[in-house]
């Protein structure tokens, strides 16, 4: 049997992994300054996740949410206190996309509405229920036989108040800092007006930090650096370091009832088990402080580089537009100087290592970057 050929592949097969460094099947060290689209948190092969995978691993437990299992209300509680949403909420799955198809069913729900506003170049998952990335600033689409979404221009927020007048928007989706869409960050101010604006038209704010949060930005959460608290939170990347885990935090405003959300996997002991190692991990190496500092280092380095049209992001999430296309400079710098980046679009480098980067790592990329752009 084939595999389905839709991802382009690099000549490179990675067989193991130690922090913010990988290794192939011929024993070449490479720099991950990408960690699988921003899903390696703690670095890899964390002696402490590491562990505690094979300690509940070996448990052979795996059951359906008809019966207690105390990992979850662990999950909760650490979730709760690091996050600062210790008052919200947790309902587990299994991804990003299946995290913002709850969330988009949580908000109809609530209003009985169908349409939601999200905004140009998002994107929010790939299934049938998600919102695309799109270029046009004003498109209504259909994304299923439930809803209908109209994107609006980033930080418009005249656009989004002529939205919702008409009074059949559910929902608001927006995520902390667009990732797929090239590292666009959201004006304070508009998220500012915005959770203003759905508080006054009765819409559900959805903050989407699949990518955005989990510390990546230096704070837990990307929307906290604009001091709002959104009504739902998706959740996913960096939950488990790797394994299968999404979760959403669901403000007070909503009341629960049997039957309204489900999920087969969502939840399960060994994924809660590694959620719970990702947060003592980053709780007491402080991993949401090093990716600010760290990060801050980072950037501005980069924005010495005159070669780099421009430099974007909060943390370790970050991007570098450059005037023409990158992939020729991606691809030498995984094959010539080792070094694993991103990219989002044609024109931009895309940078989102484990929170565990050390300067000297950061030093590292910038010798290599500078060597390959002289």
């Amino acid at each position: 049997m084939k595999l389905f050929d839709v991802y382009p592949l690099f000549d490179v097969e990675i067989v193991s992994g130690k922090g913010c460094h990988t290794y192939d099947s011929q024993g070449t060290e490479y720099l991950d300054l990408y960690g699988g689209h921003a899903v390696i948190s703690i670095g890899h092969s964390h002696p402490r996740y590491v562990s505690r995978i094979i300690e509940q691993a070996q448990k052979l437990v795996f059951y359906s949410n008809s019966v207690v299992n105390s990992l979850q209300q662990q999950l909760a509680d650490k979730l709760g206190a690091l996050s600062g949403y210790d008052d919200y909420a947790l309902f587990l799955i299994n991804s990003g996309a299946e995290a913002n198809e709850n969330a988009l069913k949580l908000a109809s729900f609530h209003t009985g509405k169908k349409k939601v506003i999200a905004f140009a170049k998002s994107f929010h998952g790939r299934t049938s229920a998600a919102v695309k990335v799109t270029d046009n600033p004003r498109i209504v689409a259909p994304i299923n036989d439930t809803f209908e979404v109209a994107f609006l221009p980033l930080n418009d927020i005249a656009r989004v108040e002529q939205e919702m007048a008409a009074g059949d928007v559910c929902a608001v989706i927006i995520e902390g800092i667009q990732g797929v869409g090239g590292i666009q960050i959201p004006d304070a101010q508009f998220l500012r007006d915005l959770r203003e604006a759905c508080t006054r038209h009765g819409v559900i704010l959805i903050l989407d930090e699949i990518q955005s949060g989990y510390g990546r930005t230096g704070k837990f959460f990307a929307h906290q650096h604009a001091g709002i608290r959104p009504d739902l939170i998706t959740m996913a990347k960096g939950m488990g370091n790797g394994f299968p885990i999404g979760g959403l935090l669901i403000s007070p405003l909503f009341t629960p009832a049997y039957g309204m959300l489900g999920t087969t996997f969502g939840g399960n002991h060994l994924a809660c088990a590694a959620a719970c190692a990702v947060l003592d991990v980053m709780n007491d190496e402080h991993l949401v402080d090093n990716a600010a500092t760290t990060g801050r280092y980072l950037i501005d380095r980069l924005r010495e580089i005159p070669q780099i049209k421009e430099v974007r992001g909060k943390g370790l999430m970050i991007g570098l537009e450059f005037d023409g296309p990158v992939k020729e400079l991606r691809h030498r710098l995984l094959f010539e100087q080792h070094v694993f980046t991103g990219a989002s679009g044609t024109n931009v480098i895309r940078l989102l290592p484990p929170l565990s980067l050390s300067r000297e790592e950061a030093d590292d990329f910038i010798g290599k970057l500078k060597y390959i752009l002289s």
